[in-house]
């Protein structure tokens, strides 16, 4: 491309850039606002033994889902795996390992790491098999979970638009977790709907500073 643009990737390059055995944050609500084409490069390239922490998987077919049915996801961190029924065939068979966190927690968790938090108090899950194991801290007389920062190798998410610089928009639901999960990757891997030049995206559009995002991914000409 002629134009200079932030860290431009095409599918197969990123599929290079991220190795077995990497932990990945993936964005989106029930595959709304989760980078398919990214997801698509992985399962072609085969990488193995993944780690992926999202709100769900997906079904069979989109977003997440097409990582499992592969089989190339050891470890799941999510709030819900109940509409992937390959996920919870996998779980019961002790093909992957399953944390279910609730969804608020779960958020909160991954936006602690990435504002360099120590973790998040909360009052959910206590009295529950959630607390077991867990550290309980109390505060002016109530009793809290302490639960730990999540942080990730890659955030692979999906974005409305992006300039050249990598400043990045959303829409609807894809708001509620790739903005955050922009924040706790240590490398950002955006795939936007469309580029725009620099310019024309507001200021006050912007949910996610180019200078968070490493990578954009690119279509081929």
């Amino acid at each position: 491309m002629s134009i200079k643009m932030k860290g431009a990737l095409k599918p197969e390059a990123i599929a290079e850039l991220i190795q077995d055995g990497s932990s990945l944050m993936i964005g989106g609500f029930m595959a709304v606002g989760t980078p398919e084409r990214i997801i698509d490069a992985l399962v072609q390239r085969g990488r193995k033994n993944l780690t992926v922490i999202a709100n769900d998987t997906a079904m069979p077919g989109k977003g997440i889902g097409k990582l499992i049915t592969a089989g190339l996801v050891s470890r799941v961190i999510a709030s819900h795996i109940g509409l992937n029924p390959e996920t919870q065939k996998m779980m019961i068979s002790g093909q992957i390992q399953v944390d279910l966190v609730p969804q608020g927690t779960l958020i909160e968790q991954i936006r602690a790491g990435g504002v360099g938090l120590g973790g998040v108090l909360t009052a959910t899950g206590l009295g529950t098999e959630v607390e077991e194991g867990k550290r309980v801290i109390e505060v002016d007389g109530k009793r809290y979970l302490l639960e730990p920062p999540l942080h990730a190798d890659y955030a692979l998410i999906a974005a409305h638009q992006a300039d050249y610089a990598g400043n990045l928009t959303y829409m609807l639901t894809a708001h509620n977790f790739n903005p955050i999960m922009a924040l706790a990757g240590k490398v950002v891997i955006a795939e936007p709907e469309s580029i725009v030049p620099l310019g024309m995206i507001s200021p006050d559009a912007v949910k996610t500073p180019g200078v968070l995002v490493n990578h954009l991914l690119i279509r081929p000409n």
